[in-house]
């Protein structure tokens, strides 16, 4: 008798087994076709269609069961082709706030010529996913919608309500931004205790091993500045020392030599002091004190500067910078030039002024012919959130679990997201998207954008994970 029941129990636990297996195949299988049809949905601005991406995720949430009441489409009547949706997983308690999955659906322009692959079509290489929003921000977008899905399906009930919002603009300064909007328009809809969001990763080294797990903790502004120069121009068989292209070039100059001083935060503090024990582990003795000496001493030029020749990421985190990124001079291969102008991207560092830079490049340029302009301003400048326990615990928790060893850092996001929108108006934004990247960041917003399949899947386990224990909080 206890043998046959052995033997039945065996059988019984291998069934299961067998059955979550299959589970758990189809369930992936599901999550590879939403997040392809996700980035084979344009959404340029030039020529793609956020609105058609959102219905498209609607329609699969509709179809796992959720509720009309609880989606929420939206459009502005100026920008039908810049559309969000915005999505409700109810709470059993209705007198705890929701919390937030934020992701824009918006990507960076690509053009085919310049791609070894077609952008727009997701192609899986030696384990690896290929196309434009693979990583930004596509990835988090997809793993949101899933995420819902699969609680659905398992008729999860969380304490907290959960709510989704999928929004459009946030790759563009001066186009319509989704986030902005709601904040603006329906901040009801999209109210919540705290949101998720992208702007962290995980990150690899140049060998590619597991470095540290970051969790944004504030962001810096992106803004943008023009230089431009005007001339009568003439015949180009007639030169003049008085050219707007030289003077424009001369001024690009001065500002390609000017550092902005560094500047701390608790964010970048907490980083550089985690990073420090992580080189000193990796035996970079010399990096790691540094690190400690900057972090003890922010007047530590020394230190300072040692730490931001090593890594571009290290030194942006540092301080505000700014590059020229685009160039327009000149009317005719025969004329002098009538004109030449150069935008400058800066990302200023929390609460500095955008004037304050525009100030400093005037003062740089040192030519009252080149006059520096503040372009559309992106969005505000917003204080960096709070990393409480309840952030920042299960965090540690599933990291230790899902990647053992690898330590959690704050970080100060050097780029910008759209939580900056809800950071200034009250919705504390975290950035936590454990996508494991190299120095390269996956080529996001540059030519061929890759993630890894498994680094993409393990990401979307742990934020499955990682959403219930903060939706099941008090």
């Amino acid at each position: 008798m206890h043998k046959a029941l052995t033997a039945a129990a065996a059988i019984a636990l291998l069934a299961t087994s067998l059955h979550a297996g299959a589970q758990n195949a189809a369930g992936e299988s599901n999550f590879r076709e939403l997040y392809q049809e996700l980035i084979e949905t344009n959404t340029t601005l030039s020529s793609g269609n956020c609105t058609l991406a959102a219905q498209r995720m609607a329609a699969r949430l509709k179809a796992a069961g959720f509720a009309d009441a609880d989606l929420h489409p939206f459009a502005a009547p100026d920008h039908p082709k810049e559309g969000g949706l915005v999505a409700f997983y109810p709470g059993r308690d209705p007198k705890l706030k929701a919390i937030l999955l934020l992701a824009h659906i918006d990507v960076v322009e690509a053009k085919r010529e310049d791609w070894t692959r077609d952008p727009f079509k997701l192609v899986e290489e030696n384990g690896v996913f290929y196309a434009r929003g693979v990583i930004d921000d596509k990835a988090e977008a997809a793993i949101w919608v899933d995420t819902l899905i699969r609680y659905k399906q398992e008729n999860y009930r969380p304490r907290r309500t959960i709510k989704l919002a999928l929004t459009c603009g946030e790759e563009t300064a001066g186009a319509f931004n989704g986030a902005q909007w709601l904040v603006d328009n329906q901040r009801d809809l999209i109210d919540a205790a705290f949101a998720v969001n992208e702007g962290a990763f995980g990150e690899l080294d140049a060998e590619g091993h597991k470095v540290a797990m970051e969790i944004q903790a504030g962001e810096k502004t992106a803004q943008n500045f023009r230089l431009e120069v005007t001339n009568p121009g003439g015949h180009s068989s007639r030169p003049l020392k008085d050219n707007a292209i030289y003077r424009l070039a001369a001024a690009l100059t001065r500002i390609e030599g000017y550092e902005f001083p560094a500047q701390f935060t608790d964010g970048n503090r907490a980083y550089f002091t985690g990073m420090a024990k992580i080189q000193a582990a990796k035996g970079n003795t010399e990096v790691a004190d540094a690190m400690r000496a900057l972090v003890k001493n922010p007047n530590d030029a020394k230190a300072i500067t040692l730490v931001s020749a090593k890594d571009p990421s290290w030194n942006a985190t540092l301080r505000t910078t700014c590059v020229a990124t685009m160039l327009d001079a000149g009317h005719a291969t025969n004329a002098l030039p009538q004109r030449a102008r150069a935008n400058i991207n800066c990302r200023i560092f929390p609460g500095v002024a955008p004037d304050a830079v525009r100030l400093k490049l005037e003062e740089l340029v040192a030519d009252r012919a080149v006059k520096v302009a503040t372009l559309e301003t992106r969005g505000p400048s917003s204080p960096p959130p709070p990393l409480t326990p309840q952030i920042l615990a299960p965090v540690e928790k599933l990291t230790a679990e899902f990647f053992p060893g690898v330590p959690v850092v704050p970080i100060l996001q050097p780029g910008a997201t759209d939580g900056e929108f809800l950071n200034a108006a009250g919705i504390p934004t975290y950035g936590i998207e454990p996508l494991f990247a190299g120095p390269d960041l996956g080529h996001i917003h540059g030519l061929n954008e890759y993630i890894s399949v498994k680094s993409l899947l393990d990401c979307r386990d742990f934020l499955f994970r990682l959403i219930k224990i903060y939706s099941d909080q008090k």
